[in-house]
């Protein structure tokens, strides 16, 4: 049995075209059957529905043999444990820098203000201002990440944006574009050895579809 970790939404919406190039076709719709282990059109493969930031922990432990997980969140894992073969440019967007319209951030990083900032991303915000010699306090959040700048809690936020319209709307700006972000293939490295033939064909479907795009 080969089992494919995914997260429901984008990811997943955006990897149904690269299993179908692999001749796997998912059976049920995730947002509608309350199951969390969905067969496929193949007896051997079934897909398992988990939260985005738990793709990398059900594959580097075996729960899952491959997975598709956002660059974010493996560098937020640390992706120790896992190979990955193949950059699917899925669910593509960026981590920027973002501080309230009326925020001087040029002239607050220039005179080497203390900065506090709101992120989900505590790992890529530390090495990102460490690099540019910018002293951060990080205040990890979960939630609405724009709430912060708005009511005092943090100066600036470290977040996803893809078109910049919840920025907007709530009248904040991007400053720094920090890295962009896709979507990876990841395979635990046992079951690639266990399992190679029934892997390698899918790493290889996907990456034939990936290379059309």
């Amino acid at each position: 049995m080969i089992t494919l970790a995914l997260s429901k939404g984008r990811i997943f919406d955006e990897t149904l075209p690269l299993l179908q190039a692999a001749g796997i076709t998912v059976l049920e719709d995730p947002e509608k059957s309350r199951k969390l282990i969905l067969p496929t059109n193949q007896a051997d493969v079934r897909v398992v529905l988990v939260r985005a930031t738990d793709v990398p922990t059900y594959v580097e432990y075996g729960g899952a043999d491959l997975g598709v997980t956002g660059k974010d969140t493996l560098i937020e894992h640390g992706g120790q444990g896992l190979y990955q073969p193949l950059d699917l440019n899925i669910a593509k967007c960026r981590m920027s820098v973002a501080v309230p319209a009326d925020f001087d951030y040029a002239s607050a990083v220039r005179q080497g203000s203390r900065l506090k900032v709101a992120t989900k991303y505590t790992t890529i915000a530390r090495n990102f201002f460490a690099d540019k010699g910018v002293h951060v306090d990080l205040i990890k959040l979960y939630g609405s990440m724009e709430l912060a700048p708005l009511t005092g809690l943090a100066d600036a936020i470290v977040d996803l944006v893809s078109t910049g319209k919840t920025l907007q709307a709530n009248n904040l700006v991007e400053v720094e574009r920090i890295m962009d972000i896709s979507s990876r293939l990841v395979v635990n490295q046992a079951a690639l050895k266990l399992k190679q033939a029934s892997i390698r064909r899918i790493i290889d479907a996907f990456a034939g579809a990936v290379a059309k795009d």
